[in-house]
């Protein structure tokens, strides 16, 4: 999983979910989804769609849109919905995957600070709170 992230990035230059997911020919929507879902991927007629909620706040839009992007990259040809309920409380092993993915490409390129604690780092970077204490 790292050399791949290592690899997104060094071939487009950048971090940024939304802007890998434009590279890769990934169609990005924002739609209400309701209460429970956060985001979704799926595929169609050779077409790939992340559909993320608009009402989430930007950080988790950001962090769904990596979540998403790691489906695609790690499980292809599988369409996974990024539930609130089995997310960060009994996430299955696509699920796990996929927040670690997600981790781990919005932390690259960046470190702790001296003396910063893990909670305050990831804060800073961006990764929601509830993604922090899985």
């Amino acid at each position: 999983m790292d050399e791949l992230i290592d690899k997104l990035i060094k071939k487009y230059k950048t971090n940024c979910p939304f802007e890998l997911s434009r590279a890769l020919g990934i169609h990005i929507r924002f739609m209400n989804l309701g209460e429970d879902t956060k985001g979704l991927y799926y595929r169609k007629l050779r077409r790939r769609f992340i559909v993320i909620h608009n009402e989430l706040p930007i950080e988790w839009q950001r962090f769904v849109c990596a979540h998403e992007l790691g489906h695609d990259r790690l499980h292809k040809g599988i369409n996974r919905f990024f539930l609130e309920e089995s997310s960060y409380f009994c996430p299955g092993k696509l699920e796990r995957q996929a927040n670690s993915f997600a981790v781990k490409l919005l932390l690259a390129n960046s470190s702790p600070e001296q003396g910063e604690s893990l909670e305050i780092y990831y804060s800073r970077i961006g990764i929601p709170h509830e993604i922090q204490f899985m």
